[in-house]
């Protein structure tokens, strides 16, 4: 061997050491919403499990959500953003649309995993135009909670729609022994924002498009109002919202109630706080056997149904050490998959579903996956198998106002801004008829875009 092969070959090896050397002192930084120490420490054990597997150091950052704004618009500023953030749906495309993600280098990922892996409702609702916005880790969707040991005593029909509902009240409705529902009636409250987006989206009734407010549709909202108007009638009266939802529920007194899934635990007696008094064990499971969840519910309008939802994302900044981050991210919905789920897995539904080789390696994983604060136990000891099966597939219908016409931001003024809770509640109290309310909704929240459009005009002169 001539000298100058000599020296290529000790450059070679001296490249090839320093690469190595490269790997395992590289470092990402990742922001998190998970600041309780509890759900912190979930997340750290998986970076850690990462360094275990590939040397490479992760800095989990806690991040309150309040903070995220402010956090990343800094950041992105002074070109200091971290490798990765893990962040809820309201984020996703007003940050690519920024430049703080890097909507192609998530593609890449996703692309690499199998976007078919992935239940379809978070990818639809972060796609930009180059990809996107984040690799969809969890989420979870309302549900309408009933009574399935009662539904089957009277062959009832599932409530997966407007009429199954009514014709269950029809059988179900006793007062005071037992509501047929538990309807969200105090204006100012969220959770009844939540409920009616809920129960309009399940008829395709939304006020926003692709260029902004639209208004509602006459026939498609005119028939979810009359059906949020029943099932309020076969409601107790009173302002109601989660409290009493859920208070009359786990008291064996209302046959359906919209809930969130963090009942789950409850219902099987596993949080102190929060106790089933169905009967005089705290600790049952009883009720919890006795429950079904629906999380796509349809109208008369809209057969396919939705399910309102809330999703989170790992995104990849565009200050990232790209192909670290994406490996990472691989990572976390891989190998460390759990133990991001086992945070809280009654509220964190896996977006991905398994791999191409095993197709429900994670919803099984996720199903065996401990539930419960003061005791704790699977959820596939807790419900049927299919009952976890209806659960994971509301994602697969997952939907927000405003998201997929890039319209969150107004979709969120919308909602926030509570006249639509006002005006059906007038609907309700036989105030104004169904048609008259969706006009006066469509005039009231037409001033809401006029005046951020105004506001906009006026910062721009």
């Amino acid at each position: 061997m001539n000298l100058r092969l000599k020296i290529a070959g000790a450059v070679s090896t001296i490249a090839l050491l320093a690469t190595a050397t490269s790997a395992i002192a590289q470092e990402i930084r990742v922001w998190t919403t998970e600041t309780q120490p509890a759900r912190l420490e979930r997340q750290q054990k998986m970076a850690a499990d990462y360094e275990a597997s590939t040397g490479v150091k992760v800095q989990m950052i806690p991040v309150e959500e309040s903070d995220y704004g402010t956090r990343a618009t800094a950041a992105f500023a002074a070109g200091d953003l971290p490798d990765v953030i893990y962040y809820p749906l309201s984020f996703a495309l007003p940050w690519a649309e920024a430049g703080i993600l890097d909507a192609e280098a998530a593609q890449e990922v996703l692309d690499d995993l199998g976007a078919d892996t992935f239940a379809p409702g978070p990818i639809s609702m972060a796609a930009t135009p180059n990809g996107i916005a984040g690799v969809p880790v969890d989420g979870w969707t309302q549900m309408v909670v009933y009574r399935k040991d009662l539904f089957e005593a009277e062959g009832l029909a599932a409530p997966t729609s407007y009429s199954n509902v009514v014709t269950a009240l029809e059988k179900l409705h006793n007062p005071p022994e037992m509501y047929g529902f538990v309807a969200a009636t105090k204006v100012d409250e969220n959770f009844m924002s939540q409920v009616l987006e809920h129960v309009l989206l399940a008829n395709g009734a939304t006020p926003v498009d692709a260029n902004g407010f639209s208004g509602f549709d006459e026939k498609k909202t005119v028939e979810a109002l009359e059906f949020y108007k029943t099932i309020a009638k076969a409601s107790p009266p009173g302002e109601l919202f989660w409290k009493q939802s859920r208070e009359l529920y786990f008291a064996g007194k209302a046959a359906m109630i919209i809930w969130s899934p963090f009942i789950m635990d409850e219902l099987a007696g596993l949080r102190d706080s929060a106790p089933p008094t169905v009967n005089d064990d705290p600790t049952s499971r009883e009720l919890a056997k006795a429950t079904g969840f629906i999380t796509n519910f349809s109208g008369p309008s809209n057969s396919e149904g939705a399910a309102w939802a809330a999703s989170s994302y790992f995104g990849i900044t565009s200050d990232a050490d790209t192909e670290a981050a994406q490996d990472f991210v691989k990572f976390a919905v891989s190998d460390g998959y759990m133990s991001t789920l086992a945070i809280a897995p009654e509220g964190k539904f896996p977006s991905r579903n398994g791999t191409s080789a095993n197709p429900s390696e994670f919803i099984d994983g996720w199903s065996k996956l401990d539930v419960g604060v003061d005791r704790r136990a699977p959820l596939s000891d807790l419900y049927d198998a299919d009952v976890i099966e209806n659960i994971v597939a509301g994602l697969g219908v997952a939907q927000r106002w405003g998201v997929s016409e890039g319209q969150l931001g107004l979709a969120s003024k919308i909602i926030n801004s509570q006249v639509i809770n006002r005006i059906v509640r007038q609907h309700i109290d036989g105030e104004i008829d169904a048609a008259t309310a969706v006009a006066n909704m469509n005039a009231e929240l037409a001033k809401i875009e006029y005046c951020l459009l105004y506001t906009s005009d006026a910062a721009d002169e």
